[in-house]
């Protein structure tokens, strides 16, 4: 025992020495849990302004339209009236009394063709086009003027050709949403690097490979863009294009609403097909996304 520890007092030294305080080490996240909480946070940013938006307009619209004897229903009129078209959209209860569910897929299908062939042959004709300035000159006034005919111009023209309203609808979603695709399509071919174009000769590359491998990626986001203007003016035309033809497509129930004065299921309708020009406008930007490898369309 040295000398210090036994002048050290004997209360001193039986004296308990204090215990270590312990900070707990907080537990790191998982990642399951980080990126759950990256999509909560960004689900909000993107969805709460919109919904917030909406409440007030609807609640503005209402204020506007409780006092009654107004000609427009206020929203609480057109869910009263018109609600069962939103709770119950794929029922049948006959050959016309469908939902608006089945009416939006029938015109759904009519868009899908009449777009489809649309957009093969614009930018088939867009690519060829746009490698000669000569030919572009040449025939943009002429795609310049058919493309400000409305899409119900072209009706009467479709009806004496084909004879039939199905036909004649597709054409008329044909004609009217080609133009923005070729026009796009061109553009975006004469916008390709030189160096792209060097690129393909030195490689040798065939007509079809420079199409797929250079072309397109290249092309990419005005080729989607004029994609996601001509399915816009697609879904306006079918819409148009079925009043006046009739079937059971979402534009035929408009003009018979209106003919049987339910001006509320008019307006169930609306939103069903601004609902609906929305998811196609997204699905094709979604699609031109992904071709372009993460380019802005």
């Amino acid at each position: 025992m040295t000398v210090t520890a036994l002048k050290r007092p004997a209360a001193a030294a039986a004296a308990p020495r204090p215990a270590a305080t312990v900070h707990a080490i907080p537990r790191p996240r998982s990642a399951a849990s980080a990126r759950a909480a990256r999509l909560g946070r960004a689900a909000a940013a993107n969805v709460l302004p919109p919904v917030l938006v909406v409440a007030a307009l609807l609640g503005l619209w209402q204020l506007l339209l409780a006092g009654g004897g107004a000609a427009l229903p206020s929203p609480i009129e057109i869910w009263q009236q018109s609600g069962d078209l939103i709770l119950e959209p794929f029922y049948v209860a006959g050959t016309q009394d469908i939902g608006l569910g089945w009416r939006v897929l029938t015109s759904l299908e009519r868009v899908g063709i009449g777009f489809g062939l649309a957009a093969f042959v614009g930018i088939a004709v867009g690519a060829v086009i746009g490698q000669s300035a000569w030919l572009m000159r040449g025939v943009d006034p002429l795609f310049q003027v058919l493309r400000t005919v409305p899409p119900l111009a072209w009706l009467p023209i479709s009806l004496a050709a084909f004879m039939d309203s199905r036909p004649s609808a597709i054409f008329v979603i044909f004609i009217t949403a080609i133009w923005p695709v070729i026009i796009n399509t061109a553009a975006g071919v004469r916008a390709i690097p030189q160096d792209y174009r060097n690129v393909a000769a030195v490689l040798r590359l065939s007509p079809l490979e420079f199409f797929w491998k250079i072309m397109v990626p290249a092309a990419a986001p005005y080729i989607f863009s004029g994609l996601r203007i001509g399915v816009g003016l697609a879904w306006l035309a079918i819409v148009a294009a079925e009043m006046l033809t009739g079937g059971v497509g979402i534009g035929f129930f408009i003009w018979d609403a209106w003919n049987s004065s339910m001006l509320t299921d008019i307006f169930v309708a609306l939103l069903y097909i601004g609902a609906t020009g929305f998811a196609l406008d997204r699905l094709v930007a979604f699609i031109g996304t992904k071709v372009s490898r993460g380019t802005t369309v």
